[in-house]
Order: C-alpha cells, then structure tokens, then sequence
C-alpha cells in the first residue's frame, strides 16, 4: 500500500513551518514505513520546488505561487495538477481539515481527510468570528472526501455539528514513536514550569501566567518558560507574550522565559529539563505536546476540557483543571511541585498509559483498516 499526504507543514529543515499536524503526520508516515508500507508527502506553500527521499519517505516541496486575483482557486488546481501528475503507485491521499485546501480539488485517487481541527472548530472552541469562505471551503472538502478520520471522538462529533454531516467518522488517535522519547529523570537545579508550542491565547499561556503570578508569591525559585513562536492575539493585535508580562508582576518578570522555536529535536532536552510541564489548553484535538510530556514521563498539568478525557487520566496520569480557574489551577502546579512522589508516579503512569492505548502497532493497524477501507469503496 502507498499511502500519500497532502500538508502545508512537517518538521524538516527543507521545509519553512510545522506544529502539531506536521509532527502527528511525520510519527505516522515514519511508522508507516518501518512497518513496510510507502509514503509520499506532498507539501505546499514552500519557498521551492524541490523532490528528495529520506528515509524511505518521498518528499514533493510545492512552491507557492502568486495569482493577481483568485489565488485561493488556482492555488488549489495547481496543486491538484501536480498531485495528479505525480500520483502513480499512490493508493490513497490524506489531507488535514484546515481551511479545506482540497475544496476544488478534483483528484485521480481516493482522498481521504484527517480531522485536526478545522478553522470552523477553533473557531468554535474559542467563541471568535469566522471568515465565511474558511467555513465554505472545508464543508465543501469534507462532503467532496471519500471518508473522513478524526484524531479524537470529541472532535468528530463537533465537527459532525457544525458542518451538518451525517456520515460516520472513524476516530484513530495520533500516535507516538515512544522510542524517540527517553526520559532521563534528572531536571534542571534552577526549577521551572515549561509550556511549549505556539504562544497563542487559546494554548492557555494567559491563563498560566495569572497562575505562575500567585505561584511566585509563594514560591521564590521557579521559573516559568514558554518555549515556541510568539504569535500576535487576533482579539488585540498585541503580541501574545506582551499580554502574558501583564498578568505577571514585574518583580516576577526576571523569571519567565521567553524561547523561540528551537529545531524539533532539542525540545525533548527542554521538557526532561521541566519541574512541571503545563498544558492548559482551551481549543486542541489531540495535542502532540501532551503526548510528547507524556512519554518523556513528566508531572503534567492539562485542561480538562471535551478531547482531555481520551487522553488524560486525573489524578493519574496528571491533573486536569479548568484554566480560568486561576487559584485551582495554581495549586495543581504547586502540588507537582512539591508532592515529589505524586508527581514521580503521574510522569511513569503517562507513559504506561500511552504504551497500552496509543501504541505504534495499534494506531498502525487501525489506520491500515481504514485506508484498506476506503480503497473497497
């Protein structure tokens, strides 16, 4: 089987931009091939056009090209030529449900469509207005799709919602390749709390900091790092860690840290680094950062909010909280802090948890189906 992905990001250094879809897809694509099955990523809006393998993966870089008027349209048909040109021996192609960039395509092979979460479901989860054409393209892409995968029941069902689907949505969660996560049980002599990924507002990085400000009051070592790209607050137009220095004293200042994005595989240093990794998000699907703490066994405090439960476990693999419960939410941060024991047996229990649910060859085998599936059609 050959399985193909469409994508605008995937954690390269030949490629400009990744986050979460782009780690998920990479944990997949590799699994896929180490299990003897051939991928090919087909990745857009790059700087160049350029085709290389690497380890065992065909990569396609697809230029972004520029239109006078209509670049949303022709855009898309470009890249439909191109995948359909360069498509023979493909089974399958994947695409991801943001902004529907297949909406006008018009592919030679069965297409498939992952839900990450649409711009339409954060825009939900974060009460924010919506450009009208966003939520047309990606209704249009997900009724044109052969079938539909969500990473998570809770945003199958919400997207089901909003979207008025009526057709079934097979959940498969993103894996972990467990073993490029060693934990090495030793932290840094300087404590602090680690919240990496994005710095946006819906990643709850204010509302962390309203909690590491109470915290410092009472606690005069800790550190709180933000490690990931500072991104402007699309309700102020401020620079989301101007916001997070507002709700922090600035007697406190001198301890928090700002790190821009460090190349993907120095982030494991930062997080095995951590006294406490904090997640408090307010709109994910099914978040690789938590994975990612998971398996590298740290204290983990989350939100508890709709995709949580299929992940986390309270009071088990971690604490889960509301993040506008500011006072609550600190006294998590403070309990893995100093309940050394509590937090020791939260990080291995993770881990556990993620080797007997969220394996490489149980999320292969599902996937396997599914593509198999769609092929029957």
């Amino acid at each position: 089987m050959h399985i193909a992905f469409l994508t605008p990001e995937y954690p390269h250094k030949s490629v400009h931009y990744s986050a979460g879809i782009g780690t998920s897809i990479k944990n997949l694509a590799t699994a896929l091939v180490e299990c003897g099955y051939e991928c090919t990523l087909f990745i857009y809006g790059q700087k160049v056009n350029q085709i290389f393998v690497e380890n065992g993966i065909h990569f396609h870089l697809i230029k972004q090209k520029q239109y006078k008027v209509g670049g949303f349209y022709f855009y898309r048909k470009y890249i439909q030529d191109y995948i359909n040109n360069n498509s023979h021996g493909i089974d399958v192609i994947e695409a991801p449900d943001w902004t529907g960039i297949t909406a006008f395509m018009k592919l030679k092979k069965p297409l498939v469509i992952r839900l990450h979460g649409s711009d339409t479901y954060f825009c939900h989860l974060e009460h924010r207005s919506q450009k009208k054409k966003n939520f047309l393209f990606e209704k249009w892409a997900l009724r044109k799709a052969n079938a539909l995968t969500s990473v998570s029941n809770f945003t199958s069902q919400k997207t089901k919602t909003l979207f008025n689907l009526s057709f079934d949505i097979t959940v498969i969660p993103n894996l972990i390749a467990l073993k490029n996560f060693k934990p090495v049980g030793q932290q840094s002599k300087v404590p602090y709390i680690l919240n990496f990924g994005s710095v946006i507002r819906k990643k709850g990085v204010i509302a962390l900091a309203k909690a590491f400000n109470l915290l410092a009051q009472t606690n005069d070592e800790v550190h709180l790092k933000y490690l990931g790209k500072d991104v402007k607050d699309s309700l102020t137009g401020t620079m989301t860690s101007d916001l997070i220095k507002q709700e922090i004293d600035s007697e406190y200042h001198n301890r928090v840290v700002f790190l821009n994005q460090v190349p993907y595989e120095k982030v494991n240093s930062y997080i095995n680094g951590a006294s406490v990794v904090c997640l408090p998000s307010y709109a994910e699907a099914f978040p690789m950062t938590w994975l990612e703490a998971m398996a590298l066994e740290k204290p983990l405090v989350t939100s508890n909010i709709g995709w949580a439960p299929e992940l986390m476990i309270d009071e088990t693999t971690g604490l889960m909280i509301h993040p506008d419960h500011t006072a609550t939410f600190m006294h998590a941060i403070y309990r893995m802090l100093t309940d050394k024991e509590f937090a020791l047996e939260c990080g291995l229990n993770a881990r556990k948890h993620l080797q007997s649910h969220f394996s490489k060859a149980q999320i292969i085998e599902k996937n396997i189906a599914f593509y198999q599936q769609v092929m029957n059609l």
